[in-house]
């Protein structure tokens, strides 16, 4: 499996991080996962492009990533895809229809599947996918990725607060890439600070985790964050960049 990281920036843009995105590869097979600002000019850069992503699948529905959606259904059909699906948490359909009400000349210039999913199993895009709910300001999953072979298993966390049935959750993947908004002086909800990453992950198996979704507080002091998580967790600890490409 292979993991681009498209967006690692959050709702305040920072030089050099767009808003949250991640491209899954694997046997061929390529999953968009969110699609905030920027995204879409990022995976244009990739050898996939917007033309072999047909599917997308969002853990929320805030607007740091989502906020691209429309300009991925109108650049596939620019480019002269037929389709796209959709999948996401429970409201994703409501999102889809309210922004075809805003930009109604694109409604119809794809076949649009909206697929709703849980805290279950499913399969999207060849690839096998476990949902968790987690802690946010409003409904949002986590998703473990599995390639076909059920090898390397790929942990995104979404936007979250860190918490120890996540770490759980995570327990035995290759990767987990975590939701870092704030650095440790910032009194914040809804999102983590490094302190509360490293004590949701402490104890846990997990080879690597990647910060990402840092606000400027965060951008600011990335080295501290990896310090402050590696204080409890044992794995390797590194700050996502975008276009950092990780092979599992």
């Amino acid at each position: 499996m292979r993991v681009t990281f498209l967006g690692t920036g959050s709702a305040m843009p920072v030089t050099g991080r767009a808003q949250t995105g991640l491209l899954l590869e694997s046997d061929g097979n390529a999953l968009l996962v969110d699609c905030g600002s920027g995204v879409l000019a990022r995976l244009a850069e990739t050898e996939v492009g917007y033309e072999g992503v047909s599917s997308v699948l969002l853990t929320h529905h805030h607007l740091d990533h989502v906020s691209d959606l429309m300009a991925l259904v109108k650049a596939r059909w620019l480019a002269g895809a037929d389709s796209l699906e959709i999948v996401g948490p429970e409201g994703t359909e409501e999102l889809v229809e309210g922004l075809f009400d805003v930009h109604d000349y694109l409604r119809g210039r794809l076949d649009i599947q909206i697929r709703e999913v849980g805290p279950t199993e499913f399969g999207v895009a060849g690839f096998d996918v476990m949902g968790f709910e987690v802690r946010h300001s409003m409904p949002t999953l986590a998703y473990r990725f599995s390639n076909e072979r059920g090898e390397a298993d790929f942990v995104f966390s979404g936007d979250t607060e860190a918490f120890s049935a996540l770490g759980d959750f995570a327990d035995g993947a290759s990767v987990l890439a975590h939701d870092c908004s704030f650095p440790d002086d910032v009194d914040v909800s809804n999102h983590p600070t490094p302190s509360q990453v490293g004590e949701a992950l402490a104890g846990r198996d997990i080879d690597s985790v990647y910060l990402t979704h840092l606000y400027p507080h965060a951008d600011r002091v990335t080295d501290d964050l990896r310090a402050s998580v590696s204080e409890q967790f044992d794995g390797e600890v590194r700050v996502a960049e975008d276009g950092l490409v990780v092979e599992l």
